[in-house]
């Protein structure tokens, strides 16, 4: 697995973010999916959901869009809540967005080596199996 940016460079780039779209946001308040993104809400961090499955709903008090492609405003990180080979159409839309995202957070659990190399080889950063919550508490972010 290609490797993950150093502690140091998660936390920057943690730092600087402010929106997180969020790829397979559950609306049900059980799903990990739901609480981590709360979480990072809680932070300070706008979060855009993104599922096709309950598009037009509202989750966290934001509706939920059908696809990246919909998000008409810049995006630091797309953090994937998908199975592991289920992440590849999601990297290649990533890349159509509008504004590219500068990260693309592939949540514990999931890791995607095509999918990683399409998108880092568009300049896009690559983070795989790994918690954004957790990360964000452990790193200090904003201390």
């Amino acid at each position: 697995m290609a490797q993950n940016p150093s502690n140091e460079a998660r936390r920057q780039l943690l730092e600087d973010a402010k929106t997180i779209a969020v790829v397979g946001l559950s609306n049900k308040p059980d799903r990990t999916s739901y609480m981590v993104s709360q979480a990072m809400q809680n932070a300070g961090y706008k979060i855009i959901p993104v599922n096709p499955v309950i598009a037009g709903e509202t989750v966290l008090g934001e509706k939920v869009l059908a696809s990246l492609t919909e998000i008409d405003q810049p995006v630091d990180i797309v953090n994937v809540f998908r199975r592991s080979e289920d992440i590849p159409p999601v990297a290649q839309e990533a890349l159509k967005m509008l504004n590219k995202p500068k990260v693309f957070w592939m949540q514990q659990g999931i890791a995607n080596e095509e999918a990683a190399k399409l998108v880092a080889e568009q300049g896009i950063e690559v983070v795989q199996d790994m918690c954004i919550k957790v990360d964000h508490s452990l790193l200090r972010v904003g201390k």
